[in-house]
């Protein structure tokens, strides 16, 4: 199933589903005005949405109408927790290795996490607005799960049965000011403003056999002002799977029906020849980027995103055919 949510003029939209290959949706007025009611109430509510979902994609939904993720919210236009992993160990080691610092050993059995703002995401087509260049901004493409309830104390295992729909990300990062915020021992704020969700969420049995061991196994495709840079596998080298995610979460508390976890960028290491490490070719950031060039030059080159660039995130099935639809943003300064 595959569920989206339309601009209205309130805060949280209205719902649709939408079809597998994304060409038509049907509001889901009758069932539940908003994706929230049906993560609170998800055994009596989803299989309705279910039963729309099967008519939709059979032609039998008497009032669907073509589908536009221009008028897409996120999925969740706000929700009740936000949390980002950095469950691709590549990447951290990729940054300490150009700042000259060692991983520590913690980082290989305790996943990463912080708490990010929920209360104003993104839509998948709506504008990065940003205050100035000079703060670094970059693209962060990754994977998102939305879950029901999740009891504190969960087994990995527990965790991954929680969850009920997946997405794509746009975690956007100012990296100019990261470094200030991590020294002052409280983690991000102001360096991680508002972040986007690709315009349709999808259940875990949408995916068939890419969705197993809590990954996803297809490639995270990132295009930069209409460029290829990223074409990456978001499952095979996720050093913490989504169960390990929530449960790391949950260990001192409860997680509550549409709490979001990201993977964090999804990034892989390249290969081994002749005994020799590749670097690999695309990245899900720019600061891994940057962090190779330190590596290899001493110092990075390529610069961070400007005021008119866009980038482009999306994951395409087996089949070739688009899974989310395209988180398709623009940067745009602030105006007051």
């Amino acid at each position: 199933m595959k569920l989206a949510t339309y601009k209205d003029g309130s805060r949280d939209g209205q719902l649709l589903v939408v079809s597998r290959d994304l060409s038509q949706a049907h509001y889901a007025t009758g069932i539940a005005n908003h994706l929230q009611q049906v993560l609170d109430d998800w055994n009596f509510l989803s299989p309705q949405l279910q039963d729309l979902y099967v008519s939709l994609n059979q032609g039998r939904a008497r009032h669907a109408f073509a589908f536009n993720p221009q008028q897409c919210m996120a999925p969740l236009p706000r929700a009740h927790q936000w949390v980002d992993g950095s469950a691709f160990i590549n990447h951290v080691e990729l940054v300490r290795l150009s700042r000259k610092a060692e991983v520590p050993a913690s980082f290989y059995v305790d996943p990463l996490m912080y708490q990010g703002g929920s209360d104003d995401f993104l839509g998948p087509c709506d504008d990065v607005v940003c205050v100035s260049e000079g703060h670094g901004i970059d693209f962060e493409a990754e994977v998102a799960v939305v879950t029901g309830d999740v009891p504190m104390g969960s087994s990995a295992d527990e965790a991954l049965e929680a969850v009920r729909l997946l997405m794509l990300v746009n975690d956007v990062s100012l990296r100019n000011l990261i470094a200030d915020e991590i020294a002052k021992g409280f983690g991000f704020l102001q360096s991680k403003p508002a972040t986007a969700f690709s315009p349709v969420a999808v259940t875990p049995d949408e995916l068939g056999d890419v969705w197993e061991g809590g990954r996803l196994h297809l490639k995270l495709q990132s295009a930069w002002n209409g460029r290829t840079v990223g074409m990456c596998d978001a499952g095979e080298e996720m050093t913490f799977h989504f169960g390990q995610l929530i449960a790391h979460l949950c260990k001192t508390r409860n997680a509550r029906a549409g709490s979001i976890i990201g993977s964090g960028t999804v990034s892989n290491r390249g290969v081994e020849v002749d005994g020799k490490r590749e670097w690999p070719k695309g990245y899900s950031c720019i600061a891994e980027k940057r962090a190779i060039e330190t590596i290899l030059d001493g110092q990075p080159i390529t610069e961070y995103m400007k005021f008119g660039d866009t980038i482009r995130i999306e994951m395409k099935g087996r089949d070739g055919h688009s899974i989310f639809g395209a988180i398709d943003q623009k940067i745009s300064p602030l105006q007051k």
